[in-house]
């Protein structure tokens, strides 16, 4: 069982915004003493539209026919925005600062999490993130963890965690779980289309003979797929050796490709179908997912069953702990607003023009979604 991120539940954005042209540097919010401008705003939407959920759905929050998605982003992010400027002159008022010390502790943490700092690395890159973009999100996140200690104790007993492990004994219970490896060999026709596109030499291919390239470069992908299971079949030995070489999985290339225990509905259908469909000690693949080709070597299997209170205790404390601090701060911030003297400049941004611009969004029936053509 894991606990929200603080920093995520409150919607505190660890982002240092600048503005560099007359319009983006306008102030469309004022908190107290502190200015939020329009380059703010247009950052965390911007970041909204590549990096989201929506965007995954290929739903550009930005599309004229989206105005209702539009709007209903915008709120948020209003209200992160509001949100952030009090807490930030709270800290400042409160005299909480974050030392090299801080950081440090704060990054062995994540590293003794993932395994290494390799791994750490390596999962960063995997996931488009900078060292710089990671330590600033790290850095805001023990920001607010001090902030949320400063407020009050959030101390959790044996007995509390007892009590909710009683009273939530189904989020205990495990299914069935199969232990395997794997070997991922990825494959993403679109990064492939891109990086084709990208080279001068290509400039003159036609949209069939892109096509066709990329139709090469899976071909490829799936030929080394298949030379590295024959490689295995003689060998099953070497598995891990070829994983930690080959596999384009971060998270358990470093591992041998060991993805621990899981449950079916853990893994998308046809990964979950090959591994639970295998005895252990089997090699099975490759398969293909989303993901690419997978070579899968299911080595265990576990009957359902519950775990046993002293084995999550220290879970659940963690997370009961983490919730009163996020009713700690949750408090705090009401109370900030109900001081807080806030300007709505730009009167796009206030929050009951933008709820009105919801309604008639759904009234003339712009509630429905358009999709980028793929």
């Amino acid at each position: 069982m894991k606990g929200k991120k603080l920093l995520v539940t409150l919607a505190v954005s660890a982002v240092l915004f600048t503005g560099c042209s007359l319009k983006t540097s306008q102030t469309i919010i004022k908190v107290n003493d502190t200015n939020i401008t329009q380059a703010q705003f247009d950052q965390l939407l911007d970041k909204e539209a590549k990096n989201s959920e929506l965007s995954q759905m290929k739903i550009n929050i930005k599309d004229p026919n989206n105005t209702f998605i539009y709007n209903l982003v915008k709120s948020r992010i209003v209200n992160e925005l509001v949100i952030k400027a009090l807490l930030d002159e709270e800290v400042k008022k409160r005299g909480i600062k974050v030392t090299n010390a801080d950081m440090e502790e704060a990054i062995k943490v994540v590293v003794d999490k993932v395994g290494s700092k390799e791994q750490l690395d390596k999962i960063l890159k995997h996931n488009g993130i900078s060292v710089g973009e990671f330590k600033k999100d790290l850095k805001e996140q023990v920001k607010m963890k001090k902030l949320a200690e400063s407020i009050g104790t959030a101390d959790v007993t044996d007995a509390e965690a007892k009590d909710y492990y009683n009273k939530n004994i189904d989020k205990f219970k495990y299914p069935d779980k199969v232990r395997a490896s794997h070997i991922l060999i990825a494959v993403n026709p679109q990064e492939m289309e891109e990086i084709v596109k990208s080279d001068p030499a290509n400039k003159n291919l036609s949209d069939m003979q892109i096509k066709s390239r990329i139709g090469e470069q899976i071909m490829a992908k799936e030929t080394k797929a298949k030379e590295l299971i024959a490689q295995i079949k003689k060998d099953p030995s070497i598995f891990a050796k070829l994983a930690k070489e080959n596999s384009e999985d971060p998270g358990s290339a470093e591992k041998g490709g060991d993805l621990g225990f899981f449950a079916k509905q853990d893994m998308v259908p046809e990964f979950a179908n090959a591994a639970f469909g295998a005895k252990p000690n089997t090699i099975v693949g490759p398969v293909q997912t989303q993901y690419g080709y997978h070579i899968i070597m299911v080595t265990d299997r576990m009957a359902a069953g519950q775990e046993p209170f002293e084995k999550v205790k220290n879970n659940i404390k963690e997370f009961l702990v983490n919730q009163k601090q996020l009713d700690n701060i949750d408090n705090l911030v009401e109370s900030l607003k109900k001081n807080a003297k806030i300007e709505y400049v730009n009167k796009d941004y206030n929050p009951e023009v933008i709820q009105e611009n919801v309604r008639k969004s759904i009234q003339d029936g712009g509630a429905s979604v358009t999709r980028n053509a793929e």
